[in-house]
């Protein structure tokens, strides 16, 4: 008979290679994607908006691109808000929920500036006195934010509002969609 030997234990050696392979591979992750994160945030595909200047010196509803958001109003307050100004010529880009969740009581208007002429003829469709809110956007559109205060638009709103002469604006860029050819899928 043979007898049993007890056989040495391997050396028990850490094996570093894997982990630190996972390390790198996970900052790689992590940087593509703050990387693509900051591009998708920051990348514009066109210009905002171009100089213009204004025929009569006076900027008219269909120049301007309109926000419109519910900030605490009934449901289907913004709906029927935006359809009214949209029959009054105004190009309305976005109708929903107030993006940042803030409550307004009556209404606000947030723009490039206080007194840019975009924020004052929507202002002029207003019954009420908004607060106006500046915040420096680079496209010049307008965000109407109504809250549960809000009551409605004017019955005849100010059709036009005048800039000085021989000045330019910043028009916003208005993109209509394109109409697909027939016999073409849009998928």
């Amino acid at each position: 008979m043979t007898a049993i030997h007890p056989q040495p234990r391997p050396h028990s050696r850490i094996r570093w290679r894997t982990p630190i392979t996972m390390v790198i591979l996970l900052g790689i992750l992590a940087g593509g994607g703050w990387w693509g994160w900051k591009s998708l945030m920051s990348s514009s595909a066109g210009p905002t908006c171009t100089e213009q200047k204004l025929t009569n010196n006076r900027l008219l509803p269909t120049q301007v691109v309109l926000n419109v958001y519910n900030g605490g109003a009934r449901a289907g307050s913004a709906g029927r808000v935006s359809d009214a100004l949209k029959k009054r010529g105004f190009s309305v880009s976005k109708v929903s929920n107030e993006p940042k969740g803030n409550k307004v009581d009556v209404v606000a208007l947030r723009g490039t500036a206080a007194n840019a002429p975009e924020m004052l003829l929507v202002a002029g469709q207003l019954n009420q006195k908004a607060q106006m809110i500046a915040d420096g956007r680079t496209d010049h559109s307008v965000d109407l934010v109504i809250g549960a205060g809000f009551g409605s638009v004017k019955i005849k709103g100010i059709p036009s509002v005048a800039v000085k002469a021989g000045t330019t604006v910043c028009l916003p860029v208005v993109h209509t969609p394109q109409p697909i050819p027939s016999g073409q899928n849009p998928n």
